[in-house]
């Protein structure tokens, strides 16, 4: 009796509706691969003092990637247990356009053969307007799975100057076994930019130089800028320009509330959709930086083709001063 009355309840339309439901629901929920779930779990970036060296010196999980283009400044002094990696070797031809960042089996071996592996902690540094560099490789870090990135505030000779210790001897270690686990969701391609242009909310912020914005020079195959970005110069989130010569330092940032002042002034709001695009991908990863992990604005990301990549294309293109664009909505 008790199961002819269980069918009888199964029979009424609603109560199977909502079992069939039920049951539909449970067999589309996916189920990832850890590797995937890894790639969209959350990295930190943070700029860190010279003293934080020396504290995390004990860590057998730290690596210091000293990203510095000329080998002779590393060979004079550095970091003691740096790694000396230039961040010219993150970026090549990609048999269409020169300067672009490789392939992910290229930067794994990299990062490899740099000593990182998949429980590195890294530490980033560069010097003076290298910045870009540091920021570059820690961006390339974090799109590749490391979870903890540090890039040292005032570069190696902030950390100089502060008495910390250098050393000339070179690490002895072993290439690390680093597998990448891509996160693309911190990049656009060309055709995200496209149909980003004009679109409610976007922000395009260009760091180049002003002239480079306005297109005056002649470098590229069409010269100029996306049409509505703005042109936020990324040395005015350093110290490059201070007044007081002592001060001055390109690897050096602002105060957070300065640069927040900043991006108030030119109506940059932690509500929007922010694209950083510039001219070969690499000064964009200094904001980037900044913006997302600094500040906490939400969704920042990095056009890493570019203007290199950008002119090279028929989508239109903006010169002179900034204009506001008229927002699209399909």
């Amino acid at each position: 009796m008790r199961l002819n009355s269980l069918w009888a309840k199964l029979k009424k339309p609603r109560t199977f509706a909502f079992l069939a439901t039920l049951v539909a629901s449970l067999l589309v929920i996916p189920v990832l691969p850890a590797s995937i779930q890894a790639a969209t779990s959350k990295a930190t970036i943070q700029f860190v003092a010279p003293d934080w060296v020396a504290a995390h010196a004990k860590d057998a999980n730290l690596s210091v990637l000293d990203v510095r283009t000329a080998p002779l400044e590393y060979i004079a002094g550095h970091l003691p247990s740096a790694v000396n990696i230039a961040d010219s070797n993150f970026r090549g031809p990609n048999g269409v356009l020169p300067v672009q960042y490789w392939d992910n089996t290229k930067l794994a071996d990299t990062f490899s053969k740099a000593g990182v592996s998949n429980r590195s902690k890294v530490l980033v540094y560069s010097s003076g307007n290298d910045v870009l560099g540091a920021t570059m490789v820690a961006y390339l870090l974090e799109r590749s799975g490391v979870k903890e990135i540090a890039v040292l505030d005032g570069g190696y000779a902030g950390y100089k100057n502060a008495n910390q210790p250098v050393t000339k001897e070179f690490l002895r270690y072993s290439p690390g076994k680093f597998v990448l686990k891509d996160d693309p969701s911190i990049r656009v391609n060309l055709s995200q930019v496209q149909n980003l242009i004009g679109k409610p909310g976007v922000v395009f912020i260009d760091p180049r130089p002003p002239e480079l914005f306005r297109g005056e020079k002649d470098i590229w195959i069409r010269n100029g800028h996306i049409p509505g970005a703005k042109n936020i110069p990324w040395p005015t989130f350093t110290e490059a320009n201070n007044a007081q010569e002592s001060l001055k330092n390109p690897h050096k940032l602002k105060s957070l509330s300065e640069i927040r002042a900043l991006l108030a002034e030119r109506g940059i709001k932690p509500s929007d959709d922010i694209v950083v695009s510039c001219s070969t991908g690499r000064e964009a990863t200094l904001q980037y930086v900044v913006l997302k992990h600094l500040l906490g604005y939400p969704k920042v990301r990095v056009y890493e083709g570019s203007w290199t990549e950008y002119s090279t294309t028929d989508l239109p293109v903006a010169t002179g001063p900034e204009k506001t664009l008229t927002s699209t909505t399909n």
